[in-house]
C-alpha cells in the first residue's frame, strides 16, 4: 500500500511510502475497541500481532500496520522499516513532519472503517510510540503537520519505550483555542518507560511526559519500571491490559 509523503497529498512534496504488510487481530469476544499497534524501528507488524493475540483483552480489535522500508538517517542511510526518518533521537533533532504526518495518515486510514460505535485507539513501542504520541497531537489540533484536517477520533494512546517528537511546537499551538485544550485534557495517554533503556534513553521519556503534561494533557500517566530495557516484560503488559479495560470501558472491567 502506498500513501503521499504528506497527509492527504501535497503538490510541493510527493514522497511515496510503500507500506508493508498489516495484521489484524480479531477480537475473540463483543467488538468495543480497535487499536491500531505500532511496531519500532527495523521491526514489522506481525511480530507485535502475535504478542497482543495472547493477552487477556477479547473485545479489542488489533490492527497491526508494517513501516514502509526507507533510507534512515541515523543508520548512515541505510534502509530500514521505519515510520519516518530520523536522525537522533532528542529534542535537537530535526523532526520529519512529512514521514510522521504520512504514518499518521496511515493510522487514520486504518481507523477511518471501522463502525461508528466502536472506540478507537492507537499504541505502539519505540519509534511506534513516538509516531502513536504524533497521531494523538494531531487529534488534539484537529489536523495534521501540514495542517490537513485529522479525521479520526481518538479514546486512548499508549506509548512504551518511546518519545514525543515535534515538542517544541506542542505549546504554542495548544493555546489557539479552547477546544484544542479540552481535547488534549480528556485525551487519556499511558507512557511507560524503563530507566535501563540502552536504545531510547530514559530521560526521553520523562522528559516526553512532563512536556506534555504541561502543555495541557492532565489524562496522562508515566509509569516506570525498574532494570526495564528496551523491550517489554508481563508486568509492564499487564498494567497496560488494566488501564485499556478501564479506559474503554470494556467487559469485565
Amino acid at each position: 500500500m502506498s500513501f503521499s509523503g504528506s497527509a492527504e497529498g501535497s503538490q510541493s512534496s510527493r514522497r511515496a511510502f510503500e507500506f508493508g504488510r498489516t495484521h489484524v487481530v480479531r477480537p475473540k469476544g463483543r467488538h468495543q475497541a480497535t487499536i491500531v499497534w505500532l511496531h519500532g524501528l527495523g521491526d514489522k507488524g506481525s511480530s507485535w500481532s502475535q504478542l497482543l493475540e495472547n493477552l487477556p483483552l477479547p473485545n479489542i480489535k488489533w490492527i497491526c500496520p508494517t513501516a514502509p522500508t526507507r533510507p534512515v538517517s541515523m543508520f548512515g542511510g541505510f534502509p530500514s522499516t521505519a515510520w519516518f526518518d530520523a536522525e537522533d533521537i532528542s529534542e535537537d533533532a530535526p523532526d520529519d513532519v512529512e514521514g510522521l504526518d504520512a504514518s499518521a495518515a496511515h493510522v487514520a486510514n486504518l481507523l477511518s472503517t471501522e463502525p461508528a460505535d466502536i472506540k478507537l485507539g492507537v499504541g505502539g513501542f519505540s519509534m511506534g510510540a513516538a509516531t502513536a504520541l504524533y497521531s494523538a497531537t494531531c487529534h488534539v489540533f484537529g489536523r495534521y503537520g501540514n495542517r490537513n484536517p485529522y479525521p479520526v477520533n481518538l479514546c486512548s494512546v499508549v506509548g512504551l519505550s518511546g518519545w514525543l517528537p515535534c515538542s517544541r511546537m506542542l505549546r504554542n499551538q495548544l493555546k489557539e483555542s479552547n477546544e484544542t485544550g479540552t481535547r488534549a485534557a480528556t485525551l487519556p495517554i499511558l507512557l511507560c518507560h524503563g530507566p535501563g533503556d540502552e536504545v531510547v534513553a530514559y530521560k526521553h521519556g520523562d522528559k516526553s511526559a512532563r512536556v506534555l503534561s504541561s502543555a495541557g494533557f492532565q489524562n496522562l500517566i508515566f509509569r516506570t519500571y525498574d532494570g526495564l530495557g528496551h523491550y517489554t516484560v508481563p508486568e509492564e503488559m499487564e498494567d497496560v491490559c488494566r488501564w485499556l479495560t478501564a479506559r474503554l470501558g470494556l467487559e469485565g472491567s
